[in-house]
């Protein structure tokens, strides 16, 4: 007879992420000593408590995580505690000159109550299906904070995009926090509406197209984001909102002609804003002619765009080191620019190990939403890597002369406030979807789906037969039948 086979729980790993907390904090934390060392400044009590702040902050979130999701994904907060203390650590390292003086202590107290509110989302969130109640209060919230910097006497106009408000003496760009709300609400309705979109169509060759009565969603994701780009001009958010949509309708129903009429409308909304929008034919221009000189000096010209493709060229393969360039001379270094930054004093291997890390993050997102096992939390985890891929890619792509620049900045590693805030509260959601999607169900005989034992988090062993009771009772059974069969019977 052979041996009984246990089934043993998942295993938390929160060890192991531990460990590479340690890790990720040396990294951010010795990049900034690294910076005052070269910069001849005195390591004194000041780097003690940055760097003691950092670490309180990864290990209470670390113990939060403890507590409330300890099945979650064991690698997402040691990678995004990395590029946090790296922004940290260039930011800080910007402040040594006279033009972007204190904003590191800034950046230093948005880390820490971003933190705090993704820790507090953790402890009241326990689980992320109640999000799919919000599904239509998050497109009433999205409308509003997508065109509250419009309301006069709030909005602000900031080098051409009106994508700011300022209340109390402080900005903050609400649009960053839309992009959570609308991933919410695209994920709740193609959940409760995935199955008539799949069935209905029209097949042609060899893809099926949607009836005309589905487009409406897709169309409605086109105007908000033509709205987004005519009214704030910001070319950005603008395709990062619908690339959002697509790429989860994409998901959702696994048709390709999505994609194909998703295309076709971002030539169509490209070909329009070009032609009507001013800031829109503008960044088109600097994109193509970046290099002519009167592009080049007028008002809003591509002056930022050669000064960063010159730090770049500047940091070559290994980089000037930290505190020994000068990426001070681009515009806007510690925020839309912080890449070239990076690859002009860590050059093009620390800024490739950079963007790995950014491809590793979008990985483990996307493993929680492959894990999980209802609709809703696939697709949001799926749309929430979207959003976070669309941002790197933009970014680095605008600096590059791949796509024209928008307005985006780098997750977790520039300058500001509401970014930061929403990518920390993305983090906490993403998390919560791991740990319903690594977290020990009940496989036992008969599952109870509506009762007290519906959580999912019951022992998978409990009510389960040995292998010994197992062969028994097969043993019982086949003589039973023995008895019962008539000689020369059929055999059923």
């Amino acid at each position: 007879m052979a041996p009984a086979q246990k089934e043993a729980h998942p295993r938390p790993r929160r060890n192991v992420e531990l460990l590479l907390l340690v890790l990720a904090l040396t990294i951010g934390i010795g990049a900034q000593v690294l910076v005052g060392l070269n910069l001849e400044d005195t390591i004194d009590e000041r780097y003690y408590i940055e760097g003691g702040a950092q670490a309180a902050l990864a290990l209470a979130f670390h113990v939060v995580l403890r507590l409330r999701a300890k099945y979650a994904d064991p690698f997402i907060l040691p990678i995004v505690v990395t590029l946090n203390g790296l922004g940290i650590a260039m930011i800080h390292r910007l402040d040594f000159t006279s033009q972007y003086e204190g904003v590191a202590d800034r950046q230093l107290l948005w880390t820490g109550l971003s933190m705090a509110a993704a820790m507090l989302l953790l402890v009241l969130l326990k689980d992320h299906r109640k999000l799919r109640q919000l599904t239509y209060i998050s497109l009433a919230a999205s409308v509003v904070l997508l065109f509250l910097p419009i309301v006069p006497g709030v909005g602000q106009d900031i080098q051409g995009a009106q994508v700011w408000i300022s209340i109390g003496g402080m900005s903050f760009q609400p649009g960053e926090l839309a992009k959570i709300t609308l991933a919410i609400f695209f994920a709740g309705f193609l959940a409760n509406n995935r199955d008539l979109i799949l069935l209905a169509g029209k097949r042609i060759g060899p893809m099926t197209f949607p009836r005309l009565q589905d487009l409406g969603p897709l169309f409605l994701a086109w105007l908000i984001a033509m709205g987004v780009l005519i009214v704030q001009n910001d070319l950005g958010n603008a395709l990062m909102f619908f690339g959002l949509f697509v790429a989860v309708i994409y998901v959702a129903t696994s048709r390709i002609s999505w994609i194909m009429i998703g295309g076709v409308l971002v030539a169509a909304g490209g070909l329009l804003a070009y032609q009507f929008v001013w800031h829109a034919r503008n960044r088109f221009d600097i994109w193509l002619n970046a290099f002519d000189q009167e592009i080049y000096e007028q008002l809003y010209g591509s002056h930022q765009l050669v000064q960063g493709l010159f730090g770049l060229a500047h940091g070559g393969l290994t980089g000037t080191g930290l505190g020994s360039g000068s990426p001070q001379i681009v515009a806007l270094a510690n925020s839309d620019m912080i890449i070239v930054a990076f690859g002009e004093e860590l050059g093009f291997i620390g800024l490739s190990a950079m963007l790995v890390l950014y491809l590793i993050l979008f990985s483990r997102y996307m493993r929680a939403g492959l894990g999980t096992r209802d609709h809703f939390g696939k697709l949001l985890a799926v749309g929430l890597a979207v959003v976070l891929v669309l941002q790197v890619f933009v970014v680095v792509g605008g600096i590059t002369r791949v796509i024209p620049m928008s307005g985006l900045v780098s997750p977790f590693l520039a300058a500001g406030g509401s970014a930061l805030l929403a990518n920390w509260l993305i983090v906490a959601i993403v998390l919560l979807i791991s740990h319903a999607a690594r977290r020990p169900i009940v496989v036992g005989p008969m599952l109870n789906t509506t009762g007290a034992g519906a959580s999912g988090t019951e022992d998978p062993l409990r009510g389960r037969d040995t292998a010994e009771q197992l062969a028994v009772r097969d043993e019982n059974t086949a003589e039973h039948a023995a008895v019962e069969s008539p000689p020369g019977g059929e055999q059923r």
